[in-house]
Order: structure tokens, then sequence, then C-alpha cells
């Protein structure tokens, strides 16, 4: 058994792209459209890992999927969680758990989708502002 994909709805396939691509670092890897099951389906990838994909299945008629919680979360390992949190920030991207610790934080897709980022290694050591910052919303 092999793991292939995470398969998650979204509702703007543009805004999502944008904050998977642009915003969280991940590449296309390949899309279909399919005109007569009324949908297109882009799979990412963290740069150089294949590996563990994300499939984004934007339905071109409108649904409404709700809040994204019971889904769970997708989760990546990253170089330096403060460095890529600031970012987010910087990019308008709520850090709905911020990495106190050092080692974990919760950000949330345009669509709800939770999304843990773990920093690869060790936990940092505990720094501002993210010692004193509070979670906001849910993760």
């Amino acid at each position: 058994m092999k793991y292939l994909h995470t398969m998650v709805r979204v509702k703007d396939l543009d805004a999502s792209l944008d904050f998977y691509c642009a915003k969280l670092g991940l590449v296309e890897l390949r899309r279909y459209d399919e005109p007569k099951g009324r949908f297109t389906n882009v799979f990412l990838a963290a740069p150089g890992d294949e590996s563990a994909q994300v499939e984004l299945t934007f339905n071109w008629d409108p649904e409404d999927y709700g809040g994204g919680r019971n889904f769970g979360h997708l989760a990546y390992e990253v170089e330096d969680i403060y460095g890529l949190c600031q970012r987010l920030m910087d990019e308008g991207v709520i850090i709905n758990r911020p990495p106190r610790d050092g080692r974990m934080a919760f950000v949330r897709s345009p669509d709800g989708i939770s999304v843990e980022l773990l920093q690869k290694g060790e936990a940092l050591a505990p720094a501002e502002p993210w010692v004193s910052m509070s979670n906001t919303g849910s993760w």
C-alpha cells in the first residue's frame, strides 16, 4: 500500500491556488478538467517531494462545504516555522495557532481547511512574538 493524495474540495480555485502555491509554497504537478463531470482536479506537492500530494477538486457548480473542520487537517514539515508564519502573516494569512512552542502552528485555507505546520527536526527555541500570541478562531 502507498499513500497517493488527499482530496480537498475548494469553492474558489484561484484563491486556493494562491494560498497553497503562492503563499504556502506548494507546486502544481498536474491539472485535469472534466467537462462531462463539471469539475477540475489540480494536484499539488511540496517542492521536491511528490510522494505526499494534495488534490484540489473544484466543482464548477456552486456548493457549500461548511467550515472544513470535519476534514481534519493537512500537515507539512517546514524548514523554519517562524519564518514561514511571519511570511504568511505578511501575506494576510491568519495564524490560528501560533508556533509558541517553536514546533507547531495551524493556519486555514480560503475554504476553511486546517493546515498544520511542523518544524523540521527539533523545535526552535521559544521566541517572540509567537510566545505571547494567542490562538485566533478554531484550528
